[in-house]
């Protein structure tokens, strides 16, 4: 038999739900329902963040939990405890001891899939007992990931948007025309470990470069950086602390006295001339430096804003990165935690363009500035238009808590059971559910663009084929609708699980989830969809069949008012 990996989350099994969910399979159970062939879909009706467009992530989570549900008899024994339960039939405590999802198939988009509002993430065939029972384990392995690697994208996009609309001049720092990397670092504000396990983990898939959390770099092989916070620097408040380190010399070898090597820069010993500034700079905050450079010479990068960013972090940061220089080491730059992050980080590419070409000393050219603070894409935004040379965004608090919307809110509906399709009808139409069993196609135009997402009955139509007129229609208004002759047509949902056997498709690995994302993304890029204000929404529509089977079942069963 092949084995499986567990989910990641030891809380992750069948008791993690809610209670309705099992009281909800005891009255199935208990009517000799349970058995009866059901499909569940799992989908959003509205994409996050004021957007256009959602990253579906959280499969690999659900596929270890369908390998792995199974009720211990611990589980069987607290159920039987509770209030709510122990006046159920014994038999049914038997059934669940026994349950598993052999007879469950799961069809989804594969991890890392642009998806819109509507089109199932997930559907769930199988025993309705089952499929119940799944709904609210399924929802928390998806919201929340999928919420993530979205925020994470459009944060990705907000910073290369500066990227693509930069003006290109030579008198702007070397620093203003590399690509802006983003890196996670929220697992201090994250909600719980397994909420900053699952930012980096979704972070990464949504394209952020890095992490700063090392339990997410060990397990998951995501890159991770680092460098110190302010409290190092406010550890040393003398230079006659580091009067005794030494680093070895790459060049010519043996130790070389670090503090006697930067005061000769700092004093004007070696005919650097680096000028009067640089000697009024913070002694303990120079110390600092000077200890951190003794530990780490091949990635000196320091936090420059403990004290005064221009006139003493850059500055210390900078008299040590020259001595290393000498050594044969290459500094990598500064981090800015605080104040105008747009107009300091311009400063500091300033200053090194300067040394680069006083000093002779290319490596300035290339250094990091590696920006912090409650950065948002709000700020990403205003950072882009105020113009900037940050080469790297580190993103904590704003990422891991998607503080500009909480939630996505997936829903799990019920929309066929022993082959016959089910309506939930609502006063809201955004809420309307569309019935029976369905596929999902994207339909692609001429240029290889997407034009729309079309789902079908899974009975009665036949797939749209390359080169033919379907007529594709908006489920909710009956003059919104369009006669497509796609160039090419893709079959959205693979089957990831099935009954534990070997399903057809794999969720792959994270860095095959993040390729995806990059594909998808660069096939709608010009198309309005991506867009920060006003993006243009991504159609969603049904074939001329499924709407009118909606439109007959919602007339046959919503009830008629009575006029007295």
């Amino acid at each position: 038999m092949t084995s499986y990996e567990t989910p990641t989350n030891n809380l992750v099994g069948p008791l993690l739900t809610d209670l309705y969910q099992i009281t909800m399979t005891y009255a199935h159970w208990k009517n000799k329902r349970h058995e009866e062939h059901s499909v569940f879909e799992l989908f959003f009706r509205k994409n996050p963040f004021k957007g256009s467009f959602t990253l579906f992530c959280g499969l690999d989570e659900v596929v270890k939990h369908l390998h792995a549900f199974k009720f211990s008899q611990e589980d069987i024994d607290y159920l039987k405890s509770t209030p709510s339960l122990q006046h159920c039939d014994p038999g049914f405590f038997d059934y669940l001891l026994q349950l598993d999802c052999s007879k469950t198939q799961i069809q989804a988009l594969p991890q890392g899939s642009l998806a819109f509002p509507r089109v199932p993430l997930v559907i769930v065939s199988g025993p309705l007992g089952v499929g119940q029972l799944l709904e609210t384990t399924l929802l928390t392995l998806i919201n929340y990931p999928s919420l993530l690697a979205t925020n994470a994208a459009r944060m990705v996009l907000r910073a290369h948007d500066h990227d693509n609309h930069r003006p290109q001049s030579a008198d702007l720092p070397r620093q203003c025309q590399k690509q802006i990397l983003c890196a996670e670092f929220g697992l201090r504000r994250a909600q719980g470990p397994d909420g900053g396990f699952s930012a980096s983990k979704y972070a990464f898939v949504g394209l952020f470069a890095a992490t700063s959390n090392v339990k997410a770099g060990k397990e998951l092989g995501i890159p991770i950086v680092g460098t110190h916070a302010h409290a190092f620097v406010q550890s040393y408040l003398s230079l006659d602390e580091v009067q005794e380190l030494t680093v070895a010399n790459k060049n010519s070898g043996g130790q070389v006295n670090l503090l006697e090597k930067v005061l000769e820069y700092r004093d004007n010993k070696n005919g650097a001339n680096l000028g009067e500034d640089f000697q009024k700079t913070n002694d303990g905050e120079l110390a600092a430096f000077i200890a951190y450079a003794c530990a780490f010479p091949d990635s000196f990068l320091c936090l420059v804003d403990t004290y005064d960013t221009v006139k003493s972090g850059l500055l210390n940061f900078c008299m040590v990165s020259l001595v290393l220089g000498d050594l044969g080491y290459t500094p990598k730059g500064i981090r800015l935690d605080s104040g105008d992050l747009a107009a300091l980080s311009m400063a500091c590419a300033h200053k090194f363009a300067e040394l680069a070409k006083s000093q002779n000393r290319p490596f300035f050219h290339d250094l990091d500035i590696v920006a912090s603070n409650d950065i948002n894409e709000k700020t990403l935004v205003k950072l882009n238009q105020q113009g900037h040379a940050i080469t790297l965004y580190g993103i904590g608090t704003n990422l891991v808590t998607c503080q500009a919307q909480p939630a996505l809110g997936c829903v799990y509906k019920l929309v066929e059971l022993n082959g016959k399709p089910r309506l939930k009808l609502s006063q809201e139409i955004a809420k309307v559910l569309i019935p029976g069993r369905k596929r999902a196609y994207r339909l692609f135009g001429k240029k290889e663009a997407p034009l729309l997402d079309l789902m079908v009955d899974a009975d009665k139509d036949d797939p749209p084929e390359a080169g033919k007129p379907v007529l594709c229609r908006n489920p909710f208004q009956a003059m919104d609708r369009v006669m497509v002759t796609p160039s090419r047509v893709t079959l959205l949902h693979g089957v990831y699980f099935d009954g534990g056997k070997e399903a057809l498709e794999s969720v792959g690995s994270l860095q095959e989830n993040r390729n995806l994302v990059k594909e998808q993304l660069g096939g709608v890029a010009g198309m309005g969809i991506l867009d920060y204000e006003e993006p243009k929404q991504y159609p969603v529509m049904v074939s001329d069949n499924l709407y009118n089977f909606l439109h007959t079942m919602w007339q046959e069963q919503l009830p008629v008012p009575e006029l007295s």
